[in-house]
């Protein structure tokens, strides 16, 4: 059952994977075969992020290609590039996001609220749509996108990230029922607190994150490692049945009742 996992000769374009989770998704489906694109807005630090996973699975299975996911005509010339470097594309990961505001929803500037919609949840759109071509020309593929555990309840502080990641999960439903006949598969990973650059103003305070600990049954925050199996899991023929899902990777701490 082993080949169940087995990625080899597909490709897979991933966004936000220059550093934590997107780089840990990213040389795990290069680890099982995959090819992989990995994308972010800086070249530099894709090219190192490349050369960093090429030399962990000793293989050139990874390139970088930068894009900034808020602008449309970039995501064109990524996937337009993923196509010409790699071939057809079998596999998304959508896990570029922002979240230029803390504070109330009632108070976020139009600006934040427009990009952080447009990041967050357009620019997975667009990316769907610009790729889904490919998937179904071969009859099967599978997409996911990060959303968050924030999409499941309010907050008085990210609020606006939190409707942005729901939003996402509406999106990820949508597309599972309109591309389910074509064999195409979508679905939601919804993280909990990870121990990232982007999250670390919510648990760089030891006193913060020995609190946070105290309510995960599992009693430690997420590491960008704990992603690797799930994005193999969805790349794979293991999850063939699977789509239209939001599954929860935050150590226990939301359990649906």
């Amino acid at each position: 059952m082993r080949e169940l996992f087995d990625l080899t000769g597909r490709v897979a374009l991933l966004t936000g994977a220059s550093k934590g989770m997107g780089l840990v998704m990213a040389t795990a489906l290069a680890d099982h075969g995959a090819k992989v694109v990995i994308s972010a807005r800086k070249q530099d630090q894709l090219d190192e992020a490349a050369a960093k996973i090429n030399e962990t699975v000793g293989a050139d299975r990874a390139v970088g290609i930068a894009c900034n996911v808020g602008y449309k005509d970039q995501l064109e010339a990524l996937v337009a590039g993923a196509r010409e470097k790699a071939g057809p594309i079998d596999i998304v990961v959508g896990n570029a996001g922002v979240n230029p505001y803390y504070g109330k929803t009632s108070e976020i500037p139009d600006e934040a609220y427009e990009k952080t919609m447009r990041a967050n949840v357009q620019a997975n759109l667009w990316l769907a749509k610009m790729v889904v071509s490919d998937m179904q020309a071969k009859g099967s593929g599978s997409m996911m996108f990060t959303s968050s555990i924030g999409a499941f309840k309010p907050s008085e502080t990210l609020g606006t990230y939190g409707m942005s990641k729901l939003a996402l999960i509406g999106l990820v439903r949508n597309l599972a029922a309109e591309f389910g006949p074509d064999g195409i598969r979508f679905n939601a990973i919804c993280p909990g607190l990870v121990k990232t650059d982007f999250a670390r103003e919510l648990w760089d305070n030891p006193e913060v994150e020995a609190r946070i600990n105290k309510s995960i049954p599992l009693r430690r925050l997420g590491e960008p490692e704990d992603f690797a199996g799930i994005a193999v899991y969805l790349a794979s023929d293991a999850s063939r049945y699977m789509t239209g899902q939001a599954l929860t990777v935050c150590g226990g701490s939301n359990m649906w009742t």
